[in-house]
């Protein structure tokens, strides 16, 4: 009599992909645009990651790599905006990322979550997944983790380090919600920690940290497609481990209940915002930091700070601030700096960052790359993500093709694509 919990054999593909944020996803299309039979594993119901499910605002950053600017145009295509506006329409991005993955023939699970690795010998061969149809084994040539937490890697065995080096510590949750009813001809929107707003009854920054709940002490507001909603950063959560279910229960908590206190602070001292009321929240918590695999590279605020170009780089153009949140409460950490950041250049990522230094048969692709925690607040963005998952899925692709190990394969070939 067969079992419950008997592992169910599923089928062989070239290259697996786990997670379905804008590293898994732009990971899946470049595989499947090198012709490999591509498939995408997600936990949640819906593509699209933080940028969808998490009701992100807008693209911060900013990368050279060509599937973000590809994203970009095909989603402000659908919601009228200029082909560069980086305001999000999660329900229309959602759609763009599921045309793409169709038109480049990729297999999509939804619902899905990897559970377990398949490894022989240090080299990963494929994942064990838990959904509706039980356990089931999915066998692969190659294993793109673009879970943001690494989980892949860390099942299989990869080292790395938890947050900060110093101390562990971790960035901040949190939970993105979008209101209505804003005046947006009146209406100021604060985008920085660092962008001060005063009014009548004071500035908004000052404000917020004496009136609002702790953790929660900042004000964030942003544009979005759609005149009258602007979408809300300020939700705060601390001592937050993203790698553990008990943690993310406490912050997703945390932050719901901070909500409407939030609210009722927009209505009554940000000017515009007197009649504003939530039309929606995050089905997914932020989280901004976890795992730093150790790759065959690292990249490290120095690296960012001189806006290094490197020869063996497979991510170009990048640019962003250093985004830490503040690890104890509100607003900015001492280390962060975003406004005022004074490096204008953009700087490239080696292919060595993607590749973990022990494990065969695995890349890496997002947030978990290979970089110190300073690094990390900069390559953590979306944009910077896509370029790192156009990466892996050309350089999986390349590896399953020519029958070699992905740390095989040479920056030069994967340039030869990403830059055609």
């Amino acid at each position: 009599m067969k079992r419950e919990w008997d592992l169910i054999e599923k089928g062989e593909y070239d290259v697996i992909v786990v997670g379905a944020g804008p590293a898994g996803v732009a990971a899946a299309i470049n595989a499947g645009r090198q012709g490999v039979k591509t498939l995408l594993i997600e936990a949640l119901g819906r593509v699209g990651g933080i940028s969808t499910a998490g009701y992100m605002s807008h693209w911060t950053g900013t990368v050279g790599n060509k599937t973000y600017w590809e994203i970009l145009e095909r989603s402000n295509k659908k919601t009228g905006e200029d082909a560069r506006s980086i305001y999000i329409d999660p329900d229309w991005l959602t759609v763009t990322y599921i045309e793409m993955l169709e038109e480049t023939g990729v297999d999509c699970l939804l619902y899905t979550t990897v559970c377990d690795v398949l490894v022989e010998k240090n080299t990963v061969k494929g994942v064990v997944c838990c959904n509706k149809n039980g356990l089931t084994v999915y066998r692969s040539k190659v294993v793109i983790d673009g879970s943001g937490d690494g989980d892949v890697a860390y099942k299989a065995g990869a080292e790395y380090i938890l947050g900060r080096e110093t101390d562990g510590k971790m960035q901040p949750a949190t939970l993105m919600f979008k209101i209505a009813g804003v005046d947006t001809e009146r209406a100021v929107f604060p985008g920085s920690f660092e962008t001060l707003v005063p009014t009548e009854k004071g500035e908004l920054q000052a404000l917020a940290k004496r009136l609002l709940p702790h953790p929660a002490g900042h004000v964030l507001l942003y544009r979005s497609p759609v005149k009258g909603i602007v979408t809300v950063n300020m939700t705060n959560a601390i001592d937050v481990d993203g790698t553990k279910a008990e943690d993310l229960t406490k912050a997703e908590c945390i932050c719901r209940k901070q909500m409407q206190p939030i609210v009722a602070f927009l209505r009554e001292y940000v000017p515009g915002y007197e009649n504003c009321y939530i039309i929606g929240s995050a089905s997914l918590i932020g989280i901004r930091e976890t795992r730093h695999f150790k790759g065959v590279r690292q990249l490290t605020e120095y690296d960012i700070l001189e806006a290094k170009q490197f020869e063996d780089y497979v991510v170009y153009g990048a640019h962003f601030n250093f985004d830490v949140h503040n690890i104890t409460g509100a607003g900015l950490d001492k280390t962060g700096v975003q406004h005022h950041f004074k490096q204008k250049q953009p700087y490239t990522i080696p292919y060595g960052c993607l590749v973990p230094e022990k494990i065969d048969g695995l890349l890496l692709s997002g947030r978990n790359i290979s970089g110190t925690h300073l690094a990390h607040s900069s390559f953590r963005v979306m944009p910077i993500c896509v370029g790192t998952g156009e990466a892996c899925g050309v350089a999986a692709a390349l590896a399953v093709k020519t029958g070699r190990k992905v740390r095989d394969i040479t920056a030069k070939e994967i340039q030869k694509i990403i830059r055609r």
